[in-house]
């Protein structure tokens, strides 16, 4: 079952620019190529359940004021790594916008209670054979 992805408006992203770290030559020291996309929430217009769903998942990546913050460095191009940015934010919505099957109890059949009580009763008797014998005749 897809869910539709909510509309998330322009204005509650924001995206700023640094060098990427590690390497890369001589292109690391002069082009900006990492990207850091943030997500704020309040302008998000998400309605509270998936909101609440969309924080838990968001972890480490969540701020104290309700901003949620990707980093993407993976690529030499500011382009690629926007692309990257933005799939990890719509993984993130299309987990919290899901909704979880909701689980019916079942309980065990009677052939599988009947099999679980002669696998016990099996085990008991392996164990009481490995005890040492009661000593006969001492009365």
């Amino acid at each position: 079952m897809t869910t539709r992805q909510p509309h998330i408006p322009r204005d509650a992203l924001s995206w700023d620019y640094a060098r990427s770290s590690g390497p890369g030559g001589q292109n690391v020291n002069k082009v900006s190529t990492a990207v850091r996309l943030t997500l704020f929430l309040a302008k998000s217009g998400l309605s509270g359940r998936t909101r609440r769903r969309l924080e838990r998942l968001a972890g480490s990546r969540l701020t104290g004021d309700g901003r949620i913050l990707i980093r993407a460095e993976t690529f030499r191009s500011r382009e690629a790594n926007r692309r990257e940015a933005l799939r990890r934010l719509h993984n993130l919505l299309d987990e919290a916008v899901e909704r979880n099957k909701p689980r019916r109890p079942t309980r065990p059949s009677r052939a599988a209670k009947q099999r679980r009580l002669e696998k016990k009763k099996r085990r008991s008797r392996i164990k009481r054979l490995r005890q040492r014998p009661e000593p006969e005749g001492n009365d």
